[in-house]
Order: C-alpha cells, then structure tokens, then sequence
C-alpha cells in the first residue's frame, strides 16, 4: 500500500521468520566470504553484566575498562559533548561547555594518562547570554585544521542566531584563532547538533539542526578569506555557504517537525552520500548525493513505542543502523534496512519500516544519549549509566561487552517537567558523549557533571572495518 507521501509500508515479519531469515544471511555471508576471511575475523567478546545505576561499591566498571583519565569540569551538568582529533601527530580533545560557562575547552592526549587541559575558548560577555554550546566537530581543509562549535543560544541575549562558529585550530598547542560565525538569522536558536562530513566531490560540509531541515552549508566557503573579510560577507549574507537543505519526510502523526541529530557517510557499493536523520516521527535516510535535491529512500516509522528518532547511525555497510529515542525505559534498537533499500532502488519508491529486528539496553531505568559505531561493536554514552560498549555481530541478539559509569549522582533525583511528556527528565545527567579514535583504539566520553574521560578497552586496539569484513566506513572522515 502507498500513502499520499509514496511511503510503502511493510509489516513487521513473524519472530519464527525473523529467526530463520537471520541464520540464512548468516550462513550465507559465511558461504560467500569463504573460510579465509571468517578465520580472521577477530574473536567474539565475552558478555558481561551491567548493575542498575548507582553500581555497589567495586563495581562501578567492568574488568576489561580502564580509566586511563579523568578531568573533572567544573559544575554540575554544565559539559555537553565530546570531539577526538583522529590525526596520530594532533593528540587532541575538544570538550563543549553548555551551562554556566559557555564554550569550549582543548585536552592534550598526547600521554593518555595524563590528559591536561591546554587552551580555553569562552565566548565574549558570558553572562549576557542565555544557552550555551553544544556539538563540536573538526575537519581539515587545505593543510589546515579546524574545529566547529555548535551554538545554542537562546533569544533575550545575544547572538541567538549564531548557529556555529568555526575556528582554525592548526597552531594548537599554541594558539586558536576564530575564523567565522554562522548566523542565521531566519530560524533562531542556533544549532542543537552538528556533522561534519567530507562529500564524494571532496567538499567539507556542515550538516546542522535548523528549523525543519537539516542545513547543509560549505565550510570551504565559510573559511575563504581574512577573517575581517569572513565576517563581512557572511554579515551581508547569512546563506552565502548554504548548499542544501534536508527536509523530515512529512507524514500525519510526526511527534516533532524536525531533526534532533544525524549522522552522514559515504554508500561503497552504490557511490552516494546517504544522510541518517532522526526526529519527525521517527528516522530517515536519505540520498544526499546531489545536494540540491535530497531522494528519500526509506523511513522508519511506526515503530511501537518510538513517537520520534534521536541519534541514528548505520553499520558501514549500510544494512544496519542504530535507533536511539532518549527516552527513558527505551532500547536502543537495531533496523535491518537492506530489503527496504532493495525494493526503494526496483520500484523508486520510498520504502517504511515498522519493527526492529534487534534491541539493547545497559540499564532498563536509565537514558542512551548518543552512541558511535565501529561495527561490530558500538559504543554508548548514556544518562546515570556512563560507558557501555556492546557488540552486534548477530544483530539480532545484541549483548554487552564492557562497561564504565562515570556519573556518581543519585538515580532520578528531579521531577518530569511535564507528566504529559514522554521525557523523563529525572534521569538526565552523566555521560553526554562519546567518540572513538580509530587508529588506537583510545575511547572518550564527557560527562555532563562528571567531566572528561578517558578510556581504553582491552582487545581493541584500533579499528578498520576491513578487519570486520566491512567498509572502512564511520564518523572518522578521510580528509
């Protein structure tokens, strides 16, 4: 069947089908990368149990965890999230401050076990502003090296149009130096979440939160020029860098008009650039190949108990990809989207899912926040529960593999805000974020209360996905 919107919706199979479609993708994977590459494959984690926050004393992580570093940051809930440079020769940390003190602070790794705080970049007259900063991502152009910052700030002070603002990080551990700001002015508020991703045309792109799109702006233009010059044309014109918009597939029941946060990677085996939004009434992907005209491909919607998406993050090959809702009580889940995507490419139109094929959760009465993946493992930041890491190899039956809570405050301690909300915001403190460095394996995490963290997981020392027999596909891009 096909609504006005050309969604094609496909009931949920039956557990008995699920079963048996999964073992014969399994067996059939096995068959066609032949016993060479599945003897290579490295060993499957043992699983390990996770106890409801507040863990007892002795158990706060899981053997195989090791702090290697913690910074505390300062008061309490006033740390958003967390950025690693993936360069060996730039060891360093971008931690985002939301509340309280607003900007951002620079962690030298280059001895994991001790971390120390290098620079500090605070925006001018803190007091008058209402908000704080948010995400932030680097990426490199040119031989030179930037980090955005992500704004949130909210009207009734200044700068409330400022969505993000860039800065050219080259000279660290010497100096920073702002370079632009991006406003905008038509939709204030600035930007929630932000991803920095390097198009097929070679194109650094900033994909933000704004409005009821996903603003798509140029970082090679935000960055051309003087920063005296900079500034001027982008005063003169706001959208001098913006080269797309994403808009949420509209349907009848969206529990919200936009996106809450996105994740966008290259398609190996079909050559596009595909955009994984959450938010509406659920999540989305997208071809976002040619900018100016953004192809829906397939929504996931209808979801029992999933109102709208958070974080969404495929596995590099693309079949699989993680659903978050920040909610509490709710799993991560896990959508299997490779049918959909085959029926959208025969018949050109937008194919839905209804069911997840598999669910996780640390801690049932906690939050997931945000969570990266580098497939088969995926690593998540959660509220009360810190750091957990599980491994869906059978994604199906996902299970923890290690773990770490770096929040030390009591469970639920504050009321909803509102009992008709789906929020419950009694549980929101701790680890706001997570990031991974690729080529050694290093793990961090800020904590909203807690402050930075640093982590290493014994038997991961570094990821490829060729090792996994995948595409070598993640939030790392290759600049």
């Amino acid at each position: 069947m096909t609504n006005s919107n050309q969604v094609t919706y496909r009931q949920g199979a039956t557990p008995t089908f699920r079963f048996m479609s999964s073992m014969f993708v399994l067996c059939v994977s096995l068959l066609i990368a032949g016993p060479g590459l599945a003897q290579e494959m490295p060993p499957a984690p043992p699983r390990v149990e996770v106890p409801q926050h507040p863990p007892p004393p002795g158990e706060q992580g899981s053997p195989n965890m090791r702090v290697l570093s913690h910074i505390p940051l300062g008061s309490p809930e006033s740390v958003s999230d967390v950025d690693l440079e993936q360069d060996p020769d730039r060891p360093y940390a971008y931690v985002s401050r939301r509340s309280g003190t607003i900007g951002f602070d620079v962690i030298n790794i280059a001895d994991p076990r001790k971390a120390e705080i290098i620079y500090s970049w605070r925006i001018e007259n803190e007091d008058l502003h209402q908000g704080g900063a948010m995400d932030g991502r680097y990426f490199e152009h040119d031989g030179r090296y930037y980090f955005v910052q992500s704004m949130q700030l909210r009207q009734g002070g200044p700068n409330s149009d400022v969505g993000a603002i860039v800065f050219d990080v080259t000279d660290l551990p010497n100096r920073i130096v702002e370079v632009a700001r991006i406003r905008q002015p038509e939709t204030p508020g600035g930007f929630h979440n932000i991803f920095v991703y390097k198009h097929s045309t070679g194109a650094p792109l900033l994909f933000a939160t704004s409005g009821q799109h996903a603003k798509v702006f140029d970082l090679a233009r935000v960055i051309s020029g003087a920063p005296t010059e900079i500034e001027q044309a982008m005063d003169a014109d706001p959208n001098a860098a913006l080269v797309g918009m994403v808009p949420v597939p509209q349907t009848e029941n969206m529990w919200s008009r936009g996106y809450h946060d996105f994740y966008v990677g290259f398609h190996p085996e079909t050559g596009q650039d595909r955009f994984y939004g959450g938010g509406g009434e659920g999540y989305y992907v997208l071809d976002v190949t040619d900018l100016a005209n953004p192809k829906p491909l397939v929504t996931i919607t209808d979801v029992p108990g999933v109102p709208w998406g958070h974080t969404f993050t495929p596995s590099p090959d693309g079949r699989y990809a993680i659903g978050e809702t920040e909610f509490q009580y709710q799993p991560l889940r896990v959508f299997d989207l490779q049918e959909a995507l085959e029926e959208q490419a025969e018949s050109g139109e937008v194919q839905n899912v209804d069911h997840a094929v598999g669910q996780w959760h640390a801690d049932w009465t906690t939050v997931a926040h945000n969570h990266e993946v580098r497939w088969p493992y995926v690593f998540v930041s959660g509220y009360e529960s810190g750091l957990t890491v599980f491994y869906a190899a059978d994604p199906a039956n996902p299970y923890t593999v290690a773990y770490y809570d770096t929040y030390d405050g009591p469970h639920n301690p504050k009321a909803a805000r509102n009992p008709q909300s789906p929020y419950t915001w009694g549980v929101y403190n701790g680890a706001w974020g997570v990031d991974v460095r690729n080529h050694d394996g290093l793990i961090a995490v800020s904590d909203m209360t807690t402050g930075f963290w640093l982590f290493k997981m014994d038997g991961f020392d570094g990821w490829n996905g060729e090792d996994y027999g995948v595409p070598d596909v993640s939030s790392v891009q290759d600049w």
